[in-house]
């Protein structure tokens, strides 16, 4: 079901941040509905980089994780899954893809960026085992992602940067 994103993937891949982002305006979070999906270059620089990945079935994504590398650690850019397949556990094996990705490159966590009050980010990131970190605990990378965000007006709703020790993560 997990296998590298290809070329041919990416243009459904900008599909599905699309149909990912519509539950966002329905907790009142239209901006984030209504921001662009990742760029077709953006996607082919994970893609070839050997970041990316979909879960397809029929040979068709459905879901998909890239990540990227922040200070020394795996960075998951984004995770998305289309909602009619939400709840079935495709972002948490994603995210396991990754982890066993970094740990084989020798890393030691994972990070990520997320909203901490909408249930399918923080609290869901939180389930799985990445913890809050405090501003003290960014480190320069994270930082400047964090500002990155806020100029792109994220800021709007509570946001966090997360952590997850890859020696401490259960893979399903």
């Amino acid at each position: 079901m997990i296998r590298p994103a290809t070329t041919r993937d990416l243009p459904a891949l900008q599909d599905i941040e699309r149909a990912a982002g519509k539950p966002f305006a329905e907790i009142g979070l239209t901006a984030v509905a209504d921001d662009d999906p990742p760029s077709l270059e953006t996607l082919r620089g994970f893609q070839e980089a050997g970041r990316a990945w979909v879960w397809a079935e029929d040979d068709q994504p459905i879901g998909y994780l890239i990540v990227g590398v922040v200070d020394g650690n795996a960075h998951i850019d984004q995770v998305s899954v289309q909602p009619d397949y939400a709840g079935r556990r495709i972002g948490k094996r994603l995210i396991d893809r990754a982890a066993r990705w970094a740990a084989a490159e020798g890393m030691e966590a994972m990070t990520l960026t997320t909203f901490t009050e909408v249930a399918w980010n923080g609290p869901y990131y939180e389930r799985l085992g990445f913890r809050y970190l405090s501003a003290a605990e960014e480190t320069p990378g994270l930082r400047a992602l964090r500002a990155a965000e806020r100029a792109h007006g994220l800021d709007r709703w509570p946001r966090a940067c997360m952590r997850a020790e890859l020696s401490a993560w259960s893979m399903d």
